[in-house]
């Protein structure tokens, strides 16, 4: 890791340096959403999806009244509603609850309801046991065979009270020696991180590797520029040219282990990195997890 000394993530323990290096390395994926076609749209709703090994994202740009509904999902999902003018309705396990806008929800396996009031952008998280949506993502095709460094997806425990409708403010003051804004469920961790306030430091950059699982970085607003790298092994034929993408407004990005990364806003702007499963380390930090008491961590 090199984090500069002010970051928060300079303090988590280190990687353990294990992973393999027999194979080739999976690449970077960009999805633009600004430059593409939604692959859906219907009832009020246009949506992009694009996915990594372990989670599908869905973008939607909607209508006032527009329906988005789910029969049968298999597990849980989480609602994003980052515009502080759209609300929604969420109805599931016979339960119904409104959610304000600049907001959170995570909403339980099964049948469910989501009505949006108000016009504006909301973005959905799933697994892909969620096999209709995965199979319509723009970049399906990219994750037909498995990636021997990244462990099938293991659902963290349930609440002790069951599943249910959560729902969680993006209004979160910052706090010196916590890392943005983090929440988790069964199945995801969220970190709507600290806004921009325009172009990032080059001098405190934050180059760092995972070694067995994605992260996803989702840019709500402005415009990122995502450095990545991957490590060298003995066979030359397995190496990947050194990454500069530049992603604006609304886009996704996918980073692969092991490789080296680090992201550099260039104006201000609004960035979610998501995680599938959620990330022991950072539920291991006291106090960065912000809904810690509702989800327990797995006993081992």
């Amino acid at each position: 890791m090199a984090y500069h000394a002010s970051d928060p993530r300079a303090a988590l323990a280190p990687a353990s340096g294990a992973k393999p290096t027999e194979g080739p390395y999976a690449p970077a994926d960009y999805a633009k959403f600004y430059k593409t076609a939604p692959q859906l749209q219907a009832d009020g709703a246009r949506t992009w999806l694009v996915r990594g090994r372990n989670f599908v994202i869905a973008y939607s740009e909607v209508e006032d009244g527009a329906v988005l509904t789910r029969h049968n999902q298999p597990d849980e999902y989480v609602l994003l509603l980052p515009d502080p003018g759209l609300s929604a309705t969420i109805t599931a396990r016979g339960e119904t609850k409104t959610v304000e806008g600049h907001s959170l929800a995570f909403i339980p396996p099964g049948d469910s309801r989501i009505t949006l009031y108000g016009k504006g952008r909301i973005t959905r998280l799933f697994t892909p046991r969620a096999a209709d949506l995965a199979a319509q993502c723009s970049n399906a095709a990219n994750y037909l065979e498995p990636d021997p460094r990244i462990p099938p997806i293991q659902d963290w425990p349930t609440p002790p009270d069951g599943f249910r409708i959560r729902s969680y403010t993006l209004d979160v003051p910052k706090t010196p020696g916590r890392f943005g804004r983090i929440w988790r469920c069964t199945t995801f961790m969220v970190n709507y991180l600290d806004p921009a306030a325009g172009p990032r430091d080059i001098r405190k950059l934050s180059p760092h590797h995972h070694d067995d699982f994605e992260q996803c970085s989702l840019v709500l607003n402005g415009s990122y520029t995502h450095h990545i790298r991957w490590p060298w092994t003995p066979d030359q034929t397995h190496w990947r040219e050194d990454e500069h993408e530049l992603c604006g407004a609304p886009s996704v990005t996918v980073i692969p282990p092991p490789s080296i990364h680090t992201s550099r806003a260039e104006e201000a702007g609004q960035m979610v990195d998501i995680f599938c499963p959620p990330r022991l380390d950072f539920s291991n930090k006291p106090g960065w997890v912000l809904n810690a008491d509702d989800y327990p961590m797995p006993k081992d």
